[in-house]
């Protein structure tokens, strides 16, 4: 049986190091084949539109980056998709000095340096392998206000069921197809919740008000059968798996 653990939005550097702990900790006990990163692993708030000229000058991008490499690499995370803030990149140099889109250093990926890493970086899905699921973002179709409904919204779209992150919910539901009592396909969403501390100032934008649910998936597969699991934090960053409390 394979296992896979899904990594919710870090949005480094307003993660939160306590959710972090817990979940490398699980992590190096429970030994998955493989750790997968919906994306939004880096929040970039230096780039962000609006961003004042002050906070662009003394807020440390590099550091922020090496911080998000060190929590990339303590969760071993293997598999990262695009997502909408690793955008914000890109968006401000078109913006602001497009003759250095074409530098390959700037390149998502290397200016990660996700090989280095060990990371395979997706520009579109990952397919999740020995599976009919992909992962993506989650933010390239309507988003719901409950957990897992954006998720099979996705599903819908690609006709694959869908793990996904970016609305920071925790949900999974499903829905089969049938027709005069035969029953055809299942497709299933699960959105795996974010790993956020929202009372880190870049969460300020809520003004404290939010849906959100902090947690992360687990994906068993046995013989192309999927069994989708998800995994609750507290505030705390604790959580219980298989009976066991982490954190």
């Amino acid at each position: 049986m394979l296992k896979y653990v899904i990594v919710s939005d870090l949005q480094v550097p307003y993660h939160c190091p306590k959710s972090v702990a817990s979940l490398a900790a699980f992590i190096k006990k429970f030994k998955p084949d493989e750790v997968l990163c919906v994306g939004d692993e880096l929040d970039m708030p230096q780039l962000r539109k609006g961003a004042s000229q002050a906070q662009e000058v003394m807020e440390d991008l590099g550091t922020d980056r090496d911080t998000c490499r060190q929590v990339l690499w303590d969760l071993q995370v293997s598999q990262l998709v695009r997502s909408n803030h690793q955008q914000r990149l890109y968006a401000s140099i078109s913006t602001r000095l497009p003759q250095l889109l074409k530098l390959p250093e700037l390149e998502y990926s290397r200016f990660l340096g996700l090989k280095e890493l060990g990371i395979t970086f997706h520009q579109n899905v990952y397919n999740i392998p020995h599976t009919d699921w992909i992962m993506i973002h989650g933010d390239q179709q309507s988003i719901k206000p409950q957990g897992g409904l954006t998720a099979i919204e996705a599903a819908k779209r690609h006709g694959k069921s869908v793990v996904c992150g970016h609305t920071h919910r925790q949900g999974l539901t499903s829905v089969t197809e049938a027709s005069n009592g035969l029953v055809g396909r299942t497709l299933s969403g699960m959105e795996v919740g974010h790993l956020v501390d929202t009372k880190s100032k870049g969460m300020s934008y809520t003004s404290g008000t939010f849906n959100w649910q902090k947690g992360f998936g687990v994906m068993y597969v046995d013989e192309k059968k999927v069994y989708p699991t998800l995994v609750p934090m507290d505030n705390d960053g604790s959580f219980v798996f298989n009976g066991k409390r982490y954190g």
